[in-house]
């Protein structure tokens, strides 16, 4: 990238709650707060920083459902210095202070709850409903049961399956001579061992409707749909790829102008798209006033029963491929972003090339945009979790409403 003036550096590793069993559950997480905690040469949190920051270097760690990101921007200049750190960091952590760093994720956790303990997190209790007991369903964050259970030998052992060549992958993005700062990395990471790549089980069919109703006294109500939708491999994710965008890509898009500009129902609705290796979820949410929520469920079943039957008109279509071009192109400006682009594809085993990415999507049509919204708005597929203040009248509409969908 000769153009820019900031290089960047991610690994990406196979991590992730997807990973975890129900006892260690969220030890992905911690491990991922922990390599913060220092590293031979800088053995504290403080001096660990230091040691970045003194570069220019902007370093972060990232937990998600199937993989961990470690991300740096740096100089360029300073771009070797900064490698060598990171390979220190993924090669061996010192895991200094745990009882320090519990205490911070044991705040974090603390922000998922009411002042009872109940769960009123709405994308975890979502999750949960999604995917029940399959580990795709537990938080990535873990419990504080689980977290109370972690030390240094737990986290040593992790460390040894998880962080290995068959398990990672290093991206490195900027106005630099490629070959060279391959040959760099190569040798740096190469202490690493090669270790195995991982697998999971696939998670079973959703065939019938879940519902959840949580009380709270917030002053709106929080909507949760989930669909089960296709996975990375799928031949239909680029088509849900493109329905989302339909649906959710900037304020000129379907659920915004449907609920939002054209009935004031909320201030914002937004729709996600995850896909995975076996499986997808897509997700819609909003927040309205509690006596609103059966009308806002309404009217988004009416946006995903007309995109199922007719689909997207053209102009829809063409307005969202438009701006996806725009965005991937936009990629070639931002060494961050490119290196988080690539180095999922390649760790995911999907197109890792923006370019090929766009024309994989560009050839999508508004019929297979059709056929992936019939597929995945289905009521036996769907899960809708409401957090709010809402009378027994009004929960029975809303499941009735979820039920008929796609009847």
């Amino acid at each position: 990238m000769p153009a820019v003036h900031r290089a960047a550096l991610d690994v990406h590793v196979r991590v992730g709650s997807r990973f975890e069993a129900r006892a260690d559950n969220g030890i992905s997480h911690f491990h991922e707060h922990m390599l913060h905690r220092g590293i031979p040469g800088h053995p504290t949190a403080h001096a660990q920083a230091l040691a970045f920051e003194e570069l220019g270097a902007a370093f972060s760690a990232m937990t998600y459902v199937d993989h961990g990101v470690l991300s740096c921007s740096v100089p360029t200049e300073n771009l070797e210095r900064t490698l060598e750190l990171t390979a220190s960091l993924c090669e061996s952590p010192l895991f200094s202070d745990i009882a320090i760093e519990k205490g911070i994720v044991r705040e974090e956790l603390l922000e998922a709850y009411d002042g009872n303990g109940r769960l009123i997190d709405g994308p975890s209790i979502l999750r949960q409903l999604c995917f029940g007991r399959h580990a795709l369903g537990m938080p990535i964050a873990g419990t504080r049961s689980t977290l109370s259970r972690f030390d240094a030998p737990a986290l040593r052992k992790f460390h040894r399956q998880h962080y290995v060549g068959a398990g990672m992958v290093v991206t490195l993005a900027g106005p630099f001579e490629p070959a060279r700062m391959a040959r760099l990395a190569a040798r740096r990471f190469s202490t690493l061992p090669r270790g195995r790549g991982l697998g999971a089980d696939a998670p079973s069919a959703q065939r019938a409707p879940e519902f959840r109703y949580v009380a709270d006294t917030g002053s709106q109500t929080w909507l949760g749909l989930a669909f089960r939708a296709p996975g990375e491999h799928d031949a239909d994710e680029p088509a849900t790829e493109l329905l989302m965008r339909v649906l959710d890509d900037g304020n000129a898009t379907r659920l915004y102008r449907a609920l939002s500009d054209e009935r004031g129902l909320c201030y914002d609705v937004s729709a996600l798209f995850e896909s995975y290796a076996d499986v997808g979820v897509l997700e819609i949410v909003a927040e309205c006033a509690h006596s609103s929520a059966p009308r806002v469920l309404a009217e988004t079943l009416n946006v995903l029963a007309d995109l199922a039957s007719h689909g997207p008109t053209l102009a829809e279509l063409e307005r969202v491929k438009a701006r996806i071009r725009w965005q991937m192109l936009e990629l070639y400006d931002m060494p961050a972003e490119l290196a988080a682009f690539v180095g999922q594809g390649v760790l995911s085993g999907v197109e890792p090339a923006p370019d090929a990415r766009t024309l994989q999507l560009m050839d999508v049509d508004a019929e297979r945009v059709r056929a992936a919204a019939e597929r995945v708005f289905r009521a036996q597929q769907s899960s809708l979790v409401v957090i709010g203040k809402l009378d027994r009248a009004a929960q029975a509409k809303l499941q009735a409403l979820q039920r008929r969908l796609g009847s």
